[in-house]
């Protein structure tokens, strides 16, 4: 699983994801407010 954890305002958002692809395309978006992390 995929996790993309988005910090905006002193808040954060947390998103699954099944595959690779999905993730790298929402974290670009976020730039560097994001970190896209794999868990088993």
């Amino acid at each position: 699983m995929w996790i993309v954890t988005v910090f905006e305002n002193n808040t954060y958002r947390m998103f699954e994801f099944s595959g690779q692809q999905e993730a790298k395309k929402l974290a670009a978006k976020f730039k560097d407010n994001a970190i896209l992390s794999f868990t088993k």
